[in-house]
């Protein structure tokens, strides 16, 4: 058997479900463990439901043999004498680990951003990430956002995914910092517009007053609303949009491989992580600034 474990928010999620589906393809029993990250009070929230998709969740005792975690009296003197044989694997580094794809069993711990995961499965993939709580209604989309997904799909709509907040700051060791700069954006701008000449900007932020200031204006319409909960509304417009200018977050990645634009342009930083060679996040498609 084989457990993936579900960490990180809604892109993460996504990565390591789109996996999850690309190892049942190959003919593995597999199992999510959605519990060892989420138990916390400051865990980011499960999102994975709006795609109304299910899965096998792996059960503690099943985590506990997998770890080698047991606390019976006869483990907890063996793993003295003779260490602990976890079946726990890390993907190791940030591009495709073909080890991912053949361990088992094992319980799987990393983000696996890479589309070279779930190639082989893509369709199954996109079937998965339609969106149907939405659809259903289980998730309703406001008012405001039904208006903004008209005027998405009647414009040469290009969704802009500026991530700031947390990756302003150096708690994650300075990853992200100094990326997606005002720079990178500004010359993105430039570059789709000389692609698309009537494009229409559609500004999506974690800081949407530092967003608005910058970028609104007659071509840039700031998007409002949606919360850490509710972080699928944004996801589901930029998939709408025709063209697509990300940020180096999994979340915006996805909402440009959603787009289902044959003709669409996506814009990507050239630089994903600082200090980590990221080569496999790019797809063939993506023009690198």
């Amino acid at each position: 058997m084989v457990i993936v474990q579900l960490s990180g928010g809604l892109g993460n999620q996504m990565f390591e479900y789109a996996l999850y589906l690309s190892l049942k393809a190959r003919g593995k029993e597999v199992k999510i463990d959605d519990i060892t990250c989420y138990e916390g009070p400051y865990s980011r929230p499960k999102q994975l439901e709006v795609f109304g998709i299910t899965y096998e969740r792996a059960t503690r005792e099943e985590l506990t043999e997998m770890t080698d975690a047991s606390m019976d009296t006869l483990s907890r003197v063996r793993r003295k004498l003779t260490g602990r044989r976890t079946k726990a694997y890390r993907e190791k580094d940030s591009n495709f680990d073909p080890q991912v794809m053949e361990r088992d069993p094992a319980l799987l711990e990393g983000c696996f951003q890479s589309e070279k995961y779930f190639r082989d499965c893509e369709e199954k993939v996109r079937e998965a990430y339609r969106f149907r709580g939405i659809e259903s209604g289980a998730f309703p989309l406001p008012d405001a956002y039904r208006r903004l997904e008209k005027q998405i799909e009647g414009c040469s709509s290009v969704g802009v995914h500026i991530r700031r907040g947390d990756y302003l700051e150096e708690s994650h060791g300075g990853l992200y910092t100094g990326i997606c700069t005002e720079t990178y954006y500004q010359e993105a701008f430039a570059r789709m517009e000389a692609l698309i000449p009537d494009a229409r900007f559609f500004l999506f932020s974690n800081d949407p007053e530092w967003t608005g200031t910058h970028f609104g204006g007659k071509n840039g319409i700031l998007v409002e609303g949606s919360t850490e909960d509710t972080g699928y509304l944004d996801l589901y417009l930029m998939s709408r949009c025709r063209h697509n200018i990300i940020a180096n977050s999994s979340f915006s990645w996805w909402g440009a491989w959603l787009n289902e634009n044959p003709e669409k342009q996506v814009i990507a930083p050239a630089k994903w992580l600082n200090g980590r060679e990221c080569r496999d996040i790019y797809t063939e498609r993506m023009i690198r600034l």
